[in-house]
Parts: structure tokens; C-alpha cells; sequence
């Protein structure tokens, strides 16, 4: 058992564009984040249509761990993360189902980095450094707000 908190809510309107931070958002069953790019089907990998592409998350722990043991410093939304967590194992969800604030969603699959991040970021060693720890890409299985300070729990 655990209960997290979730520190940091990012949106992007389109593909490459700069990540907003919200204190707020609403998610959409179905759907995804209101504001974001993958909801209204306009970000890099919106031609493959996928329930892990509704909402994405990181752990906080992951980027202070980056920064630590690699000098790497990345701050919330610069993995272009949905949101950002601290005290959720997020690799433990996969195929479970967990809450953030009102909003319940499943772990779909974990959000490995990919190249495309990697050249955006301009950092030739990010994919190998997050592996396993890019974060989950998650299903959103009931509409509500998402708040920066909601718990993140399993459900």
C-alpha cells in the first residue's frame, strides 16, 4: 500500500509544443486531459491510437535520481510528462487500477523515453538514463479534476 502525491500537472496544445504547467486540469474518460495534445489527437504518436496516450506520469523521484547519479537535471514537464508524482511506485501499476485525486485510471504500460524525446531534450544518453524509469502511460476510466497536492492511490 501507498499513497502518493501528485506535485506537477503539464499540458502541451500540439506535437513539439512547450509543456504549460497547470495547477489543474480535467481528465476525460476515453479522451484524455483537457489542453493536452493527445487528447484532441495532435501530438507525435496520435496516428496510433492507444488508451496508455490518455495521460502520462513520472515519478519526481526519478528525475532527483537522474540529477544525483548523472548531473542530468530535468524539471517536471521536461520529460513531457502529464504529471508528475512523488511516493507512487508508478512501475507497480502497470495493469492496475490507482486514483489521482477524484480520477481513477489504469496503468497501461511504462512510458519508456524514446529517441524523439532524446533530440528535443538534446541529451544523447536520456533514453539509456530513464529506462525503466520514464514514467506509465495510463487509461482514464472516470471523468474529474486533477489537482497539484491530490493523493495518488491505488484503487
Amino acid at each position: 500500500m501507498f499513497a502518493g502525491e501528485l506535485v506537477a500537472i503539464h499540458v502541451a496544445p500540439s506535437a513539439g509544443a512547450p509543456m504549460e504547467e497547470r495547477s489543474e486540469v480535467r481528465a476525460e474518460v476515453g479522451s484524455g486531459l483537457v489542453g493536452d495534445r493527445y487528447r484532441d489527437r495532435v501530438g507525435t504518436y496520435s496516428a496510433r491510437v492507444h488508451p496508455g496516450r490518455q495521460c502520462t506520469l513520472i515519478e519526481a523521484e526519478a528525475l532527483e535520481a537522474l540529477a544525483r547519479d548523472h548531473g542530468v537535471v530535468l524539471p517536471p514537464g521536461a520529460t513531457r510528462r502529464n504529471l508528475t508524482t512523488r511516493g507512487a511506485p508508478l512501475n507497480h501499476l502497470v495493469g492496475r487500477e490507482f486514483t489521482v485525486g477524484e480520477v481513477r485510471m489504469r496503468g497501461v504500460q511504462l512510458c519508456e523515453p524514446c529517441g524523439s524525446l532524446q533530440r528535443h531534450l538534446g541529451i544523447d544518453r536520456l533514453v539509456a538514463l530513464l529506462t525503466h524509469r520514464g514514467g506509465l502511460n495510463a487509461e482514464i476510466l472516470a471523468d474529474g479534476w486533477i489537482r497539484v497536492g491530490d493523493p495518488v492511490r491505488p484503487a
